[in-house]
């Protein structure tokens, strides 16, 4: 005999790119479950799936359709199965989506996850169902998100949409549209309901969370029409991080990803002030030459970026900085790049995310600039600046050695079953030998050894 819940429709959310995207799916999931649908890892079995898309990286596009050409065989066999596409990508190739891709039933912008059960009901009567409108004010503030795939132990917590950076680069302001905060108090519930639910650390997110700024709602660049109460009464994200960190005590807190001109002394001394703030920041600084800084549209200069650094190494000397690294912009130089080299010589990150540069339709740099850097010249200066960080992290892991590290343990390590792995407050992975542990502890590790990506310990 059937259950009620063996009666319910199955979905299956296949995610891609960014934390935020993740962080985004387990809205869905929890918008999905509320509308009598019930989640599954089974694609082949499931009744609706959605590819939530990312289109940040080369070949993400290609990736996609890829994608949806393996699912052919499952349409022929289930016509009863219908086929989504969300995120970043489904805002920017609608039309391609629907009249390229035979089998794409729904697609839904980042804003517009609210809407997919009524889409689903367009889509039941034989309707192709669109919704990619941006919002001035949707923070999915209101949703506990349905955790998808979950150790029990992190969880992400969303606390901005939207960028207003406007990076020649980036199609973020354009799929995710214009920055706004959610509400501090919605935030707090959240965090409350994680604690009790027995996990132990937290991502605040953010296309650029050290922007956080709440006033009542609405977005940021709106704060100038605020009254003056709203102004008075208005937390940052230094203020919201304090309260966080005050109030749950508990749990250990990160945060990503933060961006070089909106990084406060505030939030640094909020950082050096509470235990459970883990010291690691991750800091982008695409390039190394002001000019490339320039064209990039970004809002800070070299000297003011070591200046921050300087800063950093100031108030918090323990703490952990990455980066990422853009090389091939359109007319960097060789001098450009040497640039770039100078400067991870003169910060050591601990880690980082290196790409060659590639055009994003629609962006400002593929409307303004020429793609003019070789590919076999952008290929090499890539491996120059992998190879050089390499070198950095191998030797900052290795000054580790002998000291004791906090590692939040998560789970077995993939190498052996033997040994945990777990991260330490800098960010940086720690594997060790299994003893009367499990997940979800913080265990004190001496530190042995290391390689260029990871500390290996005893406890």
């Amino acid at each position: 005999m059937l259950t009620a819940v063996d009666n319910k429709k199955k979905y299956t959310i296949i995610t891609y790119g960014c934390q935020m995207n993740f962080s985004d799916s387990e809205v869905v999931s929890s918008i999905l479950n509320d509308n009598g649908y019930q989640s599954s890892d089974d694609h082949i079995n499931s009744d609706l799936i959605l590819l939530n898309t990312c289109s940040i990286r080369e070949k993400a596009e290609l990736t996609i359709r890829k994608k949806l050409q393996s699912f052919k065989k499952l349409k022929k066999k289930n016509s009863n199965l219908k086929i989504g596409v969300l995120g970043c990508m489904a805002e920017r190739l609608k039309e391609k989506f629907l009249l390229e891709e035979k089998m794409v039933d729904l697609v839904v912008g980042p804003d517009a996850y609210r809407d997919i059960p009524n889409l689903l009901r367009d889509v039941e009567i034989g309707n192709n169902a669109v919704n990619v409108v941006l919002s001035k004010d949707e923070t999915y503030g209101d949703i506990d998100p349905s955790r998808l795939k979950s150790n029990g132990i992190s969880a992400f917590v969303s606390i901005t949409r939207g960028c207003d950076n406007m990076c020649t680069f980036c199609v973020v302001p354009f799929t995710r549209g214009r920055e706004r905060s959610r509400d501090p108090k919605s935030i707090i519930k959240e965090i409350s309901t994680l604690k009790n639910e027995g996990y132990s650390e937290i991502t605040l997110l953010g296309q650029n969370v050290d922007s956080y700024l709440w006033y009542g709602g609405g977005l940021k660049k709106d704060f100038k029409h605020a009254t003056e109460l709203q102004k008075k009464s208005s937390l940052s994200f230094s203020k919201l991080l304090d309260l966080i960190a005050t109030n749950f005590k508990s749990i250990r807190i990160r945060f990503t990803t933060s961006n070089p001109q909106d990084m406060s002394e505030d939030v640094l001394n909020v950082m050096a002030k509470h235990k459970n703030i883990c010291k690691h920041i991750h800091l982008p600084v695409q390039s190394g030459s002001d000019k490339i800084l320039s064209l990039m549209n970004r809002k800070h200069t070299i000297n003011e970026y070591k200046e921050l650094i300087n800063k950093i190494r100031r108030i918090i000397p323990n703490c952990g900085i990455s980066h990422d690294i853009i090389t091939g912009f359109p007319n960097e130089s060789e001098d450009d790049h040497k640039l770039t080299l100078e400067l991870m010589n003169y910060v050591k990150y601990d880690f980082g995310f290196m790409f060659k540069y590639s055009e994003r339709p629609g962006t400002p740099a593929y409307k303004k600039l020429d793609d003019n850097v070789p590919e076999k010249i952008k290929q090499k200066r890539l491996q120059e600046i992998i190879d050089l960080q390499q070198k950095h992290s191998f030797n900052n892991l290795k000054d580790y050695v002998g000291t004791n590290c906090e590692v939040l343990i998560e789970k077995e390590s993939k190498k052996s079953s033997q040994f945990w792995c777990g991260r330490n407050s800098q960010n940086i992975m720690v594997v060790f030998p299994k003893k009367n542990h499990k997940p979800g502890d913080m265990v004190s590790v001496k530190i042995i050894d290391n390689t260029s990506t990871t500390l290996i310990g005893r406890s």
